[in-house]
């Protein structure tokens, strides 16, 4: 399966040989996997720290708990939250994404360093396509049914992946009219954003597809309820679901993948990388 091979981001170009480790960095209280580090500065920049040696390629900061029936927060305490670790981490020598659906902290976040903007809501919101055109961040555009609040309650689609597909390819286009090299640009299919575990399957089914397209196609299925629903385990207790889900999108074309279990995930990962595509030591 092949993938776009470069993946534009300020300062930093990505190269997808083989799929890129990102690591989630949670500075919330309220993370649905109870990762969530409640804004400390030292404890996201020893997890960075960590996550780098472990094998991740992207550090990806969020400061609002997108888990399903979750509520928005204000703009500053999320700039609070994020803005502090966001500071330490782009010392590290490695693209910061800053994940925020607010044009605000996109701003701030542009500022500060961060490298790309990962936004669930895709660039949506009043402003945010022109503030990102701007700059020249990278920019990871999700596909999400509702808003975190409600978006769980009764998903419906009449086709999950032909409406996913045609939402992430508008959404690309409105931002490269807006200026946005198509270098510059990812899409998220979103699972387990306004869908069921039948739609999360399918769309899993569909990323041959999907990663054929003109843009590399992150993919964040860590932890996820999809898995719990799949193995009956709790939300702590899903590393091995996680690291094969990996390996079957990065079979799948995924270029990007979206994880808290470094290295769980980077060895699974090394493992297919040296069978499938004869890359030893590629992690």
């Amino acid at each position: 399966m092949s993938v776009p091979s470069l993946w534009r981001c300020g300062r930093y170009t990505l190269s997808f040989d083989v799929p890129a480790i990102m690591a989630i960095i949670n500075v919330t209280p309220d993370s649905f996997s109870g990762d969530g580090l409640s804004g400390s500065r030292d404890a996201a920049m020893c997890q960075g720290e960590a996550a780098i040696r472990e094998g991740a390629a992207i550090l990806d900061l969020g400061g609002e708990s997108t888990r399903p029936g979750s509520e928005s927060v204000p703009v500053q305490e999320e700039l609070d939250r994020v803005m502090p670790a966001l500071e330490a981490l782009v010392s590290l020598g490695v693209p910061v994404s800053v994940d925020t659906v607010k044009p605000e902290v996109m701003q701030a976040a542009i500022r500060a360093g961060a490298a790309i903007i990962n936004d669930i809501n895709a660039l949506r919101a009043p402003g945010a396509e022109q503030l990102v055109a701007q700059s020249d961040v990278g920019v990871c555009l999700m596909h999400m049914q509702g808003a975190p609040r409600s978006m769980q309650v009764a998903p419906q689609y009449q086709d999950v992946v032909k409406e996913v597909e045609a939402f992430l390819q508008e959404r690309c286009a409105a931002l490269m009219a807006q200026g946005v090299a198509a270098d510059r640009l990812c899409v998220d299919p979103g699972f387990g954003f306004g869908k069921t575990l039948e739609h999360n399957l399918q769309l899993f089914k569909a990323l041959p597809e999907l990663c054929a397209r003109r843009w590399p196609v992150l993919v964040g299925v860590s932890r996820k309820t999809m898995l719990g629903k799949l193995t009956g385990r709790d939300v702590n207790q899903r590393v091995f679901a996680g690291a094969t889900a990996a390996v079957l999108a990065a079979q799948r074309g995924a270029a990007i993948l979206r994880v808290h279990d470094v290295a769980a995930t980077r060895d699974a990962l090394s493992v297919w990388a040296a069978i499938e595509r004869d890359r030893i030591n590629a992690y």
